[in-house]
């Protein structure tokens, strides 16, 4: 969590607060997302985390990335932007967020994979999974991306 979070949650508690992120979908050459089972629930999801105060945000999506799984983009497309009802997370100390994520594409990086830059406990192990064959339960809120990606490339959702 960003200092400038952190600053507003001493100041609001657990209210409803408008979030933004950057996400990066990684895809291997074989097709495959890369996904980290997150330390907070147990769900899996893509790399991405808070934007920081006056950070640009494929910026934001970069350091994610490399904190939370070691890999260094060479390569990031804007996919897509991502809000509304079903993007709202209540994590598990009681914060309230209502998420608005800007997701990208990476398909070229460098890099090996290692949960050692993350948060301690952030992020439990990282994996690539076949679109067809993705681990349960998916994080609520990479649900939309993460549907619309698989859309846009001919694979079936599977929660819809």
């Amino acid at each position: 969590m960003t200092g400038y979070i952190m600053g507003l949650r001493a100041r609001l508690g657990s209210q409803p607060l408008m979030q933004v992120g950057a996400s990066v979908l990684v895809v291997d050459e074989n097709g495959r997302l890369l996904l980290q089972r997150r330390g907070d629930n147990g769900s899996w999801a893509y790399a991405g985390g808070s934007v920081e105060l006056y950070e640009h945000v494929e910026a934001a999506a970069r350091r994610e990335l490399a904190e939370e799984t070691g890999l260094s983009a060479l390569d990031l497309e804007l996919f897509g932007v991502f809000s509304g009802p079903e993007m709202a997370h209540v994590y598990p100390n009681g914060d309230q967020v209502s998420n608005i994520d800007l997701l990208y594409v990476c398909r070229s990086w460098e890099g090996e994979l290692t949960t050692a830059g993350a948060e301690p406990g952030e992020v439990l192990e990282l994996g690539f999974f076949a679109p067809d064959a993705l681990p349960e339960p998916i994080f609520g809120p990479n649900r939309p991306g993460l549907a619309a990606w698989l859309e846009a490339e001919g694979y079936p959702v599977p929660w819809a």
